[in-house]
């Protein structure tokens, strides 16, 4: 059996129960990532973008403020739904919402109109909101609980590839000769595509039809809290998710900012940084199946944190020196790569990112296997809040820590620390075991 599981991950990709879901989702994460980098670099380079009153910085802060809101307004009625009513039916309806978008995005670059472009954003984001319940809230309704693992690794992998080349893809053609049509044409394309996926989903009934669906977002996300904190595992893993997208958000945020100011890089190294961060991710979430032999367990998460700590503490040690160096002729790739020294800088970043894999992928799965069924979807959507508010928070704890002073790689050593009180609460029950296993060993 083992055997046969190990590899259960990409046998999945040939699976009608999962592949369809697994298009659907990769092509709506392609497409927020096109349009959302799209519309950044429009706001900033393009004068007929620009609103009268509100610099572009701002301008662009709101557009990522936006797209995020929608997550805190309709999560909880999302999961609602997604609970009261079949998702696959659910799914193609969001799909069929996102053509109508994207029509509304190729009119507003067509215009050229900052207002129109950031009312489709928000609609990006909510339908992104009821899509979360759905694809979380599905796959242990499509695979076994020995695919669950593999399931959510390839999801995982096939996120943040598609998050990096959909950044990339967004910002090289939108300001190009006729660049503004190709990114239209592209999204609705795409959006077509994923609508196509969607109805291959294989039907699924409700999984809890008698629910009343409770409109009031604050007292409905609060009580699927309290809900999810009656179950320590479940509780823990949301948090432990959350804290995941708060460390992540922290990384890619600084990005920029550490190229240019500590490793005296230009945007060719935010965009190798933004790789060795994607790639990292999805050979650290690949590993999981591969380790865990297909079972539901949370092992490896406290291996993942204590990997994400050392090289978060080694890469402040590395490029904290580099501070007095950092003014300067901005480098390429190629110059950055010859300077033996920089091997380190990429050995500890393609290794935060790989330990984040391993330490992501179990969460998740503990939250959809152990979580009641009846109850999943709007547990699912209560994590997704809080997602979102660990990446609001992560723009917050920069702020904040900028503020007093600390630098760039002392931002990266403080989360690195942060993260052992954290993993010491979410993985309390494997921590405490392997102590008294290892102290028992130590006695005999």
């Amino acid at each position: 059996m083992s055997e046969h599981k190990h590899h259960s991950q990409f046998r999945l990709l040939a699976s009608p129960r999962f592949l369809p879901l697994f298009i659907t989702q990769a092509l709506g994460a392609f497409n927020d990532n096109i349009f959302k980098n799209a519309l950044v670099i429009l706001i900033t380079y393009s004068a007929t973008t620009s609103l009268e009153g509100i610099d572009t910085q701002t301008l662009v802060a709101l557009a990522g403020g936006i797209f995020i809101l929608p997550f805190f307004l309709f999560s909880a009625t999302a999961g609602q739904f997604a609970d009261k009513l079949p998702k696959p039916a659910l799914v193609q309806k969001v799909k069929l919402f996102e053509i109508v978008i994207m029509i509304a995005a190729a009119i507003g670059f067509a215009l050229e109109n900052p207002i129109m472009l950031l009312t489709v954003l928000f609609f990006m984001g909510t339908q992104s909101a009821i899509f979360g319940p759905l694809k979380y809230g599905l796959l242990p309704e499509l695979l076994g609980e020995d695919e669950l693992v593999g399931g959510n690794a390839l999801i995982e992998t096939a996120t943040f590839l598609v998050i990096l080349i959909g950044t990339l893809l967004g910002s090289l053609i939108v300001l190009k000769t006729h660049g503004l049509a190709a990114v239209s044409v592209l999204c609705i394309g795409i959006a077509v595509l994923g609508w196509l996926a969607s109805r291959r989903i294989p039907d699924r009934p409700a999984a809890s039809p008698e629910v009343r669906i409770n409109y009031n977002i604050v007292s409905e996300t609060l009580k699927m809290v309290a809900f999810g904190y009656k179950d320590l595992p479940i509780f823990r893993s949301i948090v432990g998710i959350s804290w995941f997208w708060l460390v992540g958000s922290v990384f890619i945020m600084l990005f920029p900012v550490f190229s240019r100011d500590v490793l005296s890089g230009n945007e060719q190294i935010v965009a190798m940084l933004l790789a060795i961060f994607s790639i990292g991710i999805g050979i650290g979430s690949l590993l999981c199946d591969k380790l865990l032999g297909g079972k539901v367990r949370d092992y490896y998460v406290p291996v993942g944190a204590l990997g994400i700590t050392l090289f978060s503490a080694d890469l402040f040690f590395a490029s904290d020196p580099l501070l007095a160096t950092g003014a300067g002729e901005f480098i390429g790739i190629v110059a950055f790569l010859q300077v033996p020294e920089n091997w380190r800088i990429v050995g500890d970043l393609f290794g935060i990112a790989i330990c984040g894999g391993l330490y992501i992928v179990p969460l998740y799965a503990i939250l959809q296997a152990r979580s009641q069924p009846a109850y999943r979807a709007r547990l699912i959507a209560v994590n997704n809040v809080l997602n979102a508010l660990a990446m609001v928070g992560a723009s917050g704890f920069i702020f904040w820590l900028t503020d007093e002073g600390t630098s760039i790689p002392g931002i990266f050593l403080t989360i690195g620390l942060l993260n052992i009180p954290v993993t010491l609460y979410v993985s309390f029950v494997v921590i405490s075991t392997a102590a008294r296993r290892l102290a028992k060993r130590v006695s005999s």
